[in-house]
């Protein structure tokens, strides 16, 4: 009869434990995939931009508006946009737009706090001009550029600068 080792039994466990451990894993990335899976089942939502020969400071604000009503945002946001300046660079053209969003209320009809964000419409100098102009914006006190069509607006982006501004005002004596 031969007599079982130590270290047969010791292996037979480890693999054992290695075994549970990659069953384990496994249910944990697919758990992950799963979620992966549905967030980018998203439609980011966008709009059909008009061409770099076709633009005009008065039709980037109508492409950025129609853009906005994009957004999932509560109908209670009021929102003002206007242009704010053309800069010329070397190879492209800027045109800077702002929306000021705000929840307006009875209590408060001109809110103290607005949140802003800021958006770029650039035309190259030098891709053919029948191209689709370039477009991105940023929220205000972030450094994050979002593209229309590659991000989701999120109105939580708001509601936090409306909220850090409040509390920047609350801690200041005036």
């Amino acid at each position: 009869m031969m007599e079982e080792r130590p270290s047969s039994n010791l292996s037979l466990r480890a693999s054992e434990i290695v075994k549970n451990v990659l069953e384990n894993a496994r249910g944990v990335l697919g758990h992950h995939q799963r979620e992966v899976q549905h967030y980018t089942d998203y439609d980011f939502r966008n709009i059909e931009w008009i061409t770099c020969k076709d633009f005009t400071i008065e039709l980037g604000k109508q492409q950025v508006e129609e853009y906005i009503h994009t957004w999932e945002v509560h109908p209670s946001w009021l929102c003002s946009l206007e242009f704010l300046q053309e800069t010329d660079h070397e190879f492209h053209k800027q045109y800077h737009y702002r929306t000021q969003w705000s929840i307006p209320s009875r209590r408060t009809p001109i809110p103290k706090a607005t949140a802003c964000v800021y958006f770029v419409i650039v035309i190259s100098k030098i891709k053919p001009q029948t191209l689709p102009v370039e477009v991105f914006f940023l929220v205000e006190s972030n450094r994050l550029t979002h593209r229309p069509g590659k991000t989701r607006f999120r109105e939580k982006w708001l509601k936090d600068v409306i909220e850090s501004k409040t509390l920047l005002q609350n801690t200041v004596d005036f």
